[in-house]
């Protein structure tokens, strides 16, 4: 980072040193405790707050401000307001209020709400989020000042990511506070924290362009792989080329000025495959950037004359993008998944460990329902991506204490995966000693501990994170209170009830802890022998809405209502099929419009000089064009037959049989690609997507 872009850094966010020049000391303080703190705000300082925010925006070149939310679309919205009010006859004056500032109205039935909201309802409400601070949007003609908020209905129910994950980090919170305090500690602040890891892809623009599938659905329905893909492995970690490289560049300079810590950027496995890591951050915030992120990921990739392809399995056969959220949870600053150096004497992390073991083996179910989606179906269980079943992942160490503490039995103290202080050994004298983590990575892990946080890598690269937070918070809230009941009700010595309620614990949830391979074929039938669910597609793996004890607990906890949970399965279930049938039609017209004409082409021309041939008494080279054209006239019929099928399915509407009569379309049209001429193809392929960029 250059003096100038750290100089820039946060330059566009009304933080705290932009809060500390335009207001007052009090009003300051207030919001600043409101934003670190979790304090509740004074609503008497709104009209200060507003006053020094417009201020500081119309010096940032803003001309209108917004309300930027995070509706149930998977993506942000906005409705630009300008500042200017008239104040007579050809005269205005610019104006911003606390009341403009707190909340406002818009259109809610035009947004998904699963029944919340009927299209005569319309009114929706947005609300300000204090401890998510503004910040500036530029363009090519100005700025717009972006204030988070919240979104919910006129009846209140949440229309929106962003309010259950505010809810549920308070009741995470709460419940941390009441488990601390078994430990003796003093009241202290919560924080929840996220690292979420963007991969993507990159592609030139003017394929993009000339692939109908890839700009009505995000993927490519065809597609046949091409000979080089990632078998050699020498993408990742690769040097990145200079066009991408500037792309990168501008990216992290946008996202500086924004206040966003964007930290690594590398080549991904798969070819066009990049990705790009933040520090972590106050999870609110964090969903926040996240979203931010995609958006300068597809408005940066457009000045380049590249696109950004943010689906989870954009090309067939290659690695999928996901997006893998780092979670830990802090007290008074201290991370309380730290182990520290010796983790079989930290009390205090080892309740928590147990909580969090509880709580995904438990809720395993919840915690999948939030990574479904047409397109995360496609990634999970291959190339690197998690399985759909969900497992944790402690490492060697770590599992070593814990089947310590499962059967009272001390074991080997230095455990095989090493220790704090143990180092590689390179065996170059030259190169100095590597420190050793205390545990080895399982990328085919859905859920793993690494060093001091849990690696969540199931969602998908499209996906607001917000959903699988959401319910990680809710489900260890419930562990942490269940841990503080049990403790109650027994009575005694604390840490002599603590270790036995830990060993029962354990033996009761250790089913949850897996290390070996998630792809093995043997792991879906031990994950069935232990009892796991399975939910291997969407339909399936957002089900467990339904339960009413999931329902139940959700309401509980005061993150979602009933109803708002019946809402969220009924929005999953229709953006499924609706996508699944774009899918279909789609790849339906490709097929007829685009691919037929062509190969129909190709086969009348080599008709045609086959019988110039045996007219002429050729007999050379009419053996190979008529083999060639007899697999044209077979693929020719295979793809009417195809066709026809799919259509019947689109039809129906199934999901389904539309996805089953895609992939036997898909093989019939990756054939054909391979016997037309190349010239003559009409879409871009893998060949030169993959790598011409």
């Amino acid at each position: 980072m250059t003096d100038t872009s750290l100089k820039n850094y946060g330059a566009d966010v009304f933080c705290e040193k932009a809060i500390r020049k335009y207001l007052s000391k009090t009003v300051a303080a207030k919001l600043i405790a409101t934003m670190k703190e979790g304090k509740p705000l004074d609503p008497s300082i709104a009209d200060a707050v507003a006053q020094g925010m417009k201020a500081w925006a119309l010096e940032q070149g803003a001309t209108h401000f917004t309300h930027w939310f995070q509706p149930m679309t998977g993506g942000t919205a906005e409705k630009h307001d300008a500042f200017l009010e008239p104040s007579g006859v050809a005269t205005a004056v610019q104006k911003f209020s606390g009341k403009n500032l707190i909340g406002g109205e818009t259109d809610a039935s035009s947004f998904p709400s699963g029944g919340l909201r009927s299209t005569f309802e319309a009114r929706g409400y947005t609300a300000w989020d204090p401890t998510s601070p503004a910040f500036i949007k530029r363009h090519e003609n100005g700025a717009t000042l972006c204030i988070p908020t919240a979104f919910c209905a006129y009846t209140g129910a949440a229309l929106d990511m962003k309010t259950p994950l505010l809810r549920s980090v308070q009741a995470v919170s709460r419940a941390t506070e009441r488990l601390m305090k078994k430990f003796k500690k003093a009241k202290a602040h919560v924080s929840v924290t996220l690292g979420a890891e963007q991969e993507y892809f990159l592609i030139d623009r003017s394929f993009y362009l000339k692939r109908p599938d890839l700009l009505q659905t995000g993927r490519t329905v065809f597609g046949a792989a091409p000979a080089k893909h990632q078998q050699l492995d020498d993408h990742y970690f690769g040097a990145i080329r200079p066009r991408i490289l500037k792309f990168m560049h501008e990216v992290e300079l946008r996202l500086w000025q924004l206040g966003i810590p964007a930290k690594t950027r590398h080549n991904e496995v798969a070819p066009a495959q990049f990705e790009l890591a933040p520090m972590f951050e106050d999870i609110n915030l964090a969903v926040d950037h996240n979203m931010m992120i995609m958006e300068v990921l597809r408005q940066t990739a457009e000045a380049n004359g590249l696109v950004c392809l943010l689906h989870e399995k954009p090309f067939d056969g290659v690695n999928g993008s996901g997006k893998h959220c780092n979670w830990s949870i802090a007290y008074g600053g201290k991370n309380l998944l730290s182990p520290g150096d010796n983790p079989r004497d930290n009390a205090i992390f080892l309740t928590f460990l147990s909580a969090i073991i509880r709580a995904v083996d438990l809720h395993a179910d919840m915690l999948r329902s939030t990574t479904a989606g047409a397109g995360n179906d496609h990634r999970l269980g291959a190339n690197e991506a998690p399985p759909a079943i969900i497992s944790i992942f402690l490492g060697d160490e770590l599992s070593s204490v814990m089947k310590e503490i499962e059967t009272g039995r001390p074991r080997n103290p230095v455990a095989p995966g090493g220790k704090k202080g143990m180092a590689f050994k390179f065996g170059v004298d030259t190169m100095p000693p590597l420190p050793k983590d205390s545990t080895d990575r399982n990328r085919t892990s859905p859920f793993a501990f690494t060093c001091n946080k849990f690696e969540f890598r199931a969602p998908g690269s499209s996906q607001n994170c917000a959903a699988s937070q959401m319910v990680l918070n809710t489900i260890v809230a419930e562990s942490l209170d269940a841990i503080c009941d049990k403790l109650e009700a027994v009575g005694g010595d604390f840490n002599e009830e603590l270790q036995k309620l830990l060993q029962r614990l354990i033996k009761k949830h250790n089913r949850i802890l897996f290390s070996g391979d998630g792809y093995g074929e043997a792991w879906p039938k031990e994950a069935a022998k232990r009892g796991l669910p399975n939910l291997k597609d969407t339909p399936s793996a957002i089900a467990p809405l339904e339960d009413p004890s999931n329902r139940a607990l959700f309401a509980k906890y005061g993150v979602l209502s009933e109803t708002e949970m019946a809402s969220r399965r009924e929005i999953a279930a229709e953006d499924y099929e609706s996508r699944v049938l774009i899918e279909g039609k789609v790849a339906l017209e490709i097929a007829r419009a685009m691919i037929r004409p062509v190969v129909a082409d190709e086969f009348s021309r080599l008709a045609t000089a086959i019988g110039q041939a045996k007219k002429d008494g050729l007999k050379v080279g009419v053996k190979g064009l008529t083999a060639l054209s007899l697999k044209l006239g077979a693929g020719l019929d295979d793809l009417h037959v195809k066709c026809e099928k799919i259509e019947k399915a689109i039809q129906k509407g199934e999901t389904q049989g539309i996805l089953a009569t895609m992939g036997d379309l898909r093989k019939t049209v990756d054939r054909l690609e391979s016997l037309v001429d190349d010239r003559k193809w009409p879409l871009p392929k893998y060949r030169e997507m993959l790598f011409i960029y």
